[in-house]
């Protein structure tokens, strides 16, 4: 069955809704649907009082060190973390309260192609069943490429049966935001989420475009039971307007 993940985003130490796609390293900052005047532990403690396990703290570039440190604080054990997280500091962060490390960037470099030997190592230091490797990806002419850097940059990578097959052995889990509909609130990436849903071998979050309930369903059914789902923008936590925070804690309920 499909459950909702919660998810507390940080961009500039603040938690933030943003267009996954206008993330960019130079140039306009990236447009924001959201910004809370609520600190990240506000959020985790009412995760946590409504017993949503497995959601994430992710780390949109620097300056967020502190507001992630607060949220893992307020719910040890209860929330995943991702940004900038490496061999060098995932067991810190383990230790700072985070159930799972997430990683991207790390297992490739500059430009794109994959490091199997950064990942064995990543595994050596903290084991497989505290990593989950996010695989968010952008639509090209292939199907779907695994993009690193806050999505700026697309890698050799693709999001396929196979891929997820070769690195099944070295995670617990995997996260994959649509990044071409992230933030959007125009809908799922039908086809991806049912890409998922046909493997089904390890727990698989999607994020991206959902904005109502009805998405949440078509997510179930798409992905056969086996994929679970994020909503950002369009929930009214983060002031959104398609899909109340109440009705999915209930949906985790059934």
């Amino acid at each position: 069955m499909t459950r909702f993940r919660p998810c507390i985003d940080l961009h500039h130490g603040q938690v933030k809704q943003i267009v996954g796609g206008s993330l960019r390293d130079s140039g306009p900052g990236p447009k924001e649907n959201f910004v809370s005047e609520k600190p990240p532990s506000w959020f985790a403690r009412k995760f946590a009082e409504d017993h949503l396990t497995g959601g994430h703290v992710i780390k949109l570039g620097p300056g967020n060190d502190e507001s992630a440190r607060e949220a893992l604080t307020t719910w040890p054990g209860g929330l995943q973390i991702g940004g900038g997280i490496h061999s060098g500091n995932a067991a810190e962060w383990l230790e700072a309260g985070a159930s799972h490390v997430i990683v991207t960037s790390a297992l490739f470099d500059e430009q794109g192609h994959f490091l199997e030997q950064m990942l064995e190592k990543l595994v050596a230091e903290i084991g497989r069943e505290k990593l989950v490797i996010d695989l968010s990806c952008r639509r090209t002419t292939s199907g779907w490429t695994v993009a690193m850097n806050r999505w700026q940059t697309l890698t050799d990578l693709e999001v396929s049966h196979a891929t997820l097959d070769g690195l099944a052995p070295y995670c617990a889990e995997f996260l994959i935001h649509a990044a071409d509909v992230e933030g959007l609130c125009s809908g799922i990436d039908v086809e991806l989420v049912t890409l998922l849903g046909g493997w089904g071998k390890l727990p698989v979050t999607y994020a991206g475009g959902a904005s109502s309930m009805a998405d949440i369903l078509l997510i179930d059914q798409a992905g056969a039971g086996h994929v679970d789902v994020t909503v950002g923008s369009a929930l009214d936590l983060f002031g959104g307007t398609g899909v109340k925070y109440k009705d999915l804690a209930a949906w985790n309920r059934r």
